[in-house]
């Protein structure tokens, strides 16, 4: 008898235990914080868009889509951070802030591997939420570029601007890139026309501690670096200069600017199991990574 109670007890209490449960875990997906959007307006393209949105578009035109996981991760938190402190200033973002193609411009792009590395870029963004990059509780200027010397440079000799987190660091594993050194030949008329020089009987360069051209001084003429690269169309600032009899050999060491995280320095650093805020932190100093939220 105390048997069959005790079994009648057990299931009239089933009922109670499945239906506390299933309200429990209700409650718990009741209660998750769901992703607030974010829209930036293209000034380019006179259009207003989900952050996330755009960021798949930047994303793809500014790395390739083959790199790392966590490279792509990184260059997501750095584009979106990139392209809030923008709105935050200016109320809108263009194309010379950061690179982007549309959908159509992604099909021409990568053809047959569309769809791969689309999911792949769209997860990427997805990941990462609504994280950015802050210093001191504010968004940075998250600056990034292709490759660099070997060494990131200070944000103050390139744009004259100082920021305690753009500061140099090493970034020596560029030089396993196979981008990282290229030659261009010039004539020597065409260097002395694009410099505006009447002689090159002496060439001297001056480097900065970080690998990039401080000055460039032809006879009597002296240049900066950045000038030279505008001037020449060269890939970077970080160069060197041989003269023969009829032509002007130039070596030029990584791609781009310098300042901030080096996107191929990045997937080399994630190829040895950087995740994306070691990569982050790496590039930008003593910052945090955290939701935006305002």
């Amino acid at each position: 008898m105390k048997n069959k109670i005790l079994l009648a007890v057990v299931v009239l209490l089933i009922p109670i235990v499945v239906i506390s449960f299933y309200h429990k875990k209700t409650n718990f997906y009741l209660e998750k914080k769901e992703t607030k959007d974010y829209y930036v307006f293209l000034k380019d393209y006179n259009q207003k868009m989900k952050l996330n949105d755009y960021l798949v578009g930047v994303v793809a035109a500014e790395m390739p889509a083959l790199f790392n996981d966590e490279a792509l991760k990184a260059q997501a938190i750095a584009s979106r951070t990139f392209a809030l402190y923008q709105m935050q200033h200016n109320n809108y973002v263009t194309l010379g802030d950061q690179s982007y193609i549309t959908n159509e411009e992604m099909h021409s792009k990568w053809q047959d591997n569309y769809d791969k590395y689309y999911h792949k870029i769209l997860q990427a963004v997805k990941d990462t939420g609504n994280l950015c990059i802050h210093y001191q509780n504010k968004l940075i200027k998250s600056y990034y570029f292709a490759i660099s010397s070997g060494m990131t440079e200070d944000a103050k000799e390139v744009f004259n601007e100082s920021y305690d987190y753009l500061v140099p660091v090493n970034s020596s594993q560029d030089r396993n890139v196979n981008k990282f050194e290229t030659k261009i030949v010039l004539s020597t008329n065409d260097f002395k026309n694009k410099l505006n020089l009447s002689t090159i009987e002496n060439i001297n360069i001056i480097m900065d501690n970080q690998n990039y051209v401080d000055q460039l001084i032809v006879d009597n003429q002296s240049f900066d670096g950045i000038q030279v690269r505008k001037l020449l169309n060269l890939r970077s600032a970080s160069f060197n200069i041989k003269k023969d009899q009829d032509n002007i050999i130039i070596t030029c060491y990584g791609y781009g600017h310098g300042v901030g995280m080096s996107q191929y320095g990045a997937n080399e650093l994630a190829k040895e199991n950087y995740n994306y805020e070691q990569i982050i932190k790496y590039y930008y100093k003593d910052v945090e990574i955290k939701e935006y939220n305002v």
